[in-house]
């Protein structure tokens, strides 16, 4: 799809993007980026991809009308439910489609890393269902406040491999990954779990999560006659939910993008993990984008109560549409999302994951008409962050 906002030929969107990678990764890197849309465009690939996502993960998710939300904030609020997929969020979107690929590249052994779980929980489930070695680096801190995620990841036949440098969050899961890909180029396959990291994993990643959006305008077509909604809103880390929400309306300048980031404490307070307020542009994880740093250029340790958000960059895509002002970027502290995650529970019967809970803080920033149609994108379920729940509100 050659278009505004997704990837050129060379890898970037706008001037974000690209592969800074090291000379050992390049075979693996170039082979997939001149393989991967040949090879994910295939009849029996799609045929195959299709049916898993059908009869193995339960789509499409359905597009609920949240009325009490809608009553609340004056607007016709729907909720697309990737909470319902597979393991629990929309993750085992991608890692579906990066686990077809890698057995048609001939790889035996796979990857992954995982802040919040999520994607080291659908790596290891596909793992499991194609018979492939898994191994999931995950910070040392995420593995303590994540245990339900680490336990299942066990129970699915992965191995869990700590990351005990810099915070043990996601930043430094994913800087064991990049070495044991290093390490290991010839039999290994490294899925990435969001649109982060060299070319041509934000584009592909973000083209196996765009089936979100293109079920949403499907969805919506049958329940209000019209295909775009009003407004999108997801909540990014790296930003794949976000990616996969906003592909099919990427054009559609009508449809209002509202991207939310985690402010944790507060933006300015030191632990926070609001990139485009708080980063400037380098390159990390072999990405040119936005990036929290020091002056000098180095990283700067990101903070967020969830796990999922707590990254110093965001993909490329979310810096190309920060830059072009084609997404509007919040902020959410960690209170807010807390607030926001206990009122969808008790308003829709819903309990988010954490990072799904920022995004439905925007509710009370923004001003909605009543014939405006707000989709939220409800990109993961609440059970792996009940005890951080709980103990908040001492239930």
């Amino acid at each position: 799809m050659k278009t505004t906002y997704n990837v050129n030929e060379k890898g970037f969107y706008g001037e974000f993007g690209g592969a800074f990678i090291p000379e050992m990764l390049y075979p693996n890197v170039e082979a997939l980026r001149q393989q991967y849309v040949s090879i994910s465009n295939e009849p029996s690939f799609q045929d195959e991809f299709k049916a898993l996502l059908r009869d193995y993960v339960g789509r499409p998710t359905p597009l609920y009308h949240a009325k009490r939300l809608s009553e609340q904030f004056g607007a016709k609020i729907y909720l697309k439910r990737e909470d319902l997929c597979h393991t629990g969020a929309h993750k085992i979107n991608n890692t579906i489609g990066q686990i077809l690929l890698a057995k048609r590249l001939g790889k035996t052994r796979i990857i992954a890393e995982t802040g919040a779980g999520q994607h080291g929980v659908a790596t290891a489930t596909v793992c499991a269902l194609m018979g492939l070695q898994c191994v999931v680096y995950m910070g040392a801190v995420d593995i303590q406040r994540q245990a339900p995620n680490v336990a299942r990841m066990k129970m699915l036949g992965a191995e869990v491999r700590a990351a005990v440098s810099g915070s043990k969050t996601l930043k430094d899961a994913t800087n064991e990954a990049i070495r044991d890909w290093i390490s290991h180029p010839e039999d290994t396959f490294y899925i990435i779990g969001s649109v982060v990291g060299p070319h041509p994993y934000p584009d592909m990643v973000a083209r196996f999560q765009s089936v979100i959006s293109e079920e949403i305008q499907q969805q919506l077509l049958k329940k209000e006659n019209r295909k775009n909604p009003d407004y999108v809103i997801a909540c990014v880390g790296g930003g794949s939910n976000a990616a996969g929400a906003f592909y099919h309306f990427l054009e559609e300048e009508k449809v209002k993008l509202i991207t939310v980031e985690a402010a944790g404490k507060g933006i300015y307070s030191g632990e926070s993990a609001a990139t485009t307020a708080l980063g400037k542009t380098g390159i990390i994880h072999g990405s040119k984008t936005l990036l929290m740093q020091t002056n000098d250029g180095q990283i700067t340790e990101p903070y967020s109560i969830s796990a999922g958000l707590d990254y110093p960059g965001i993909g490329p895509l979310h810096a190309h549409l920060y830059q072009t002002r084609r997404a509007e970027f919040i902020a959410i502290s960690d209170e807010e999302a807390m607030q926001a995650g206990k009122s969808l529970a008790q308003t829709e019967g819903i309990i988010p994951a954490l990072e799904t809970a920022h995004a439905f803080a925007v509710l009370k920033q923004k001003k909605f008409r009543p014939e405006d149609i707000v989709v939220i994108n409800l990109s993961g379920r609440g059970d792996k962050d009940l005890n951080t729940y709980t103990n908040h509100y001492d239930l």
